[in-house]
């Protein structure tokens, strides 16, 4: 008799727990809809203020540890925003062609298909990329914690 009330009384506290499990995802399910706007937002924001140099706003949006992959090599957050400052990468226009969020935990991983027009080195280029954005939630805020560039093959 004991053996068996044990086994039941783990029985249904593994279907407690199993259904307690399944309310917070279906309610982090609700919530990520929000999150996903939020965070596809913030990442269009991002271009376009990339594209207008504003750099007081990216400042705030950028994570003090950041890290950013171009093709020609990697910055912190301090030497990216110097470089959109001074214009030494100037990005004119990124065309959002496909984009897509997955979130792992307070993390959420951004995927752009873009056709970027920008002056380097004094040249206009146009660039076909996929480009990685990772964002973390802290203390109630997105940050952008590494953009990375990734040149397609395709043509332009």
């Amino acid at each position: 008799m004991r053996a068996s009330t044990l086994v039941l009384c783990c029985f249904l506290a593994s279907t407690q727990s199993s259904c307690a499990t399944r309310a917070r995802a279906e309610l982090s399910t609700a919530n990520r809809a929000s999150a996903e706007q939020e965070v596809l937002g913030l990442s269009r924001d991002k271009w376009r203020w990339m594209a207008e140099r504003k750099v007081d706003s990216l400042a705030a949006l950028f994570s003090d540890e950041a890290v950013f992959v171009h093709m020609g090599g990697t910055m912190t957050r301090a030497q990216e925003l110097d470089v959109i400052r001074s214009g030494g990468i100037q990005y004119k226009q990124a065309e959002i062609q496909e984009a897509s969020v997955r979130f792992v935990g307070a993390t959420a991983i951004v995927l752009n298909r873009i056709r970027l027009t920008a002056v380097v080195g004094g040249n206009e280029v146009v660039n076909p990329f996929v480009v990685t954005e990772v964002y973390v939630r802290e203390n109630g805020a997105w940050t952008l914690g590494s953009l990375s560039f990734t040149r397609l093959l395709t043509p332009p």
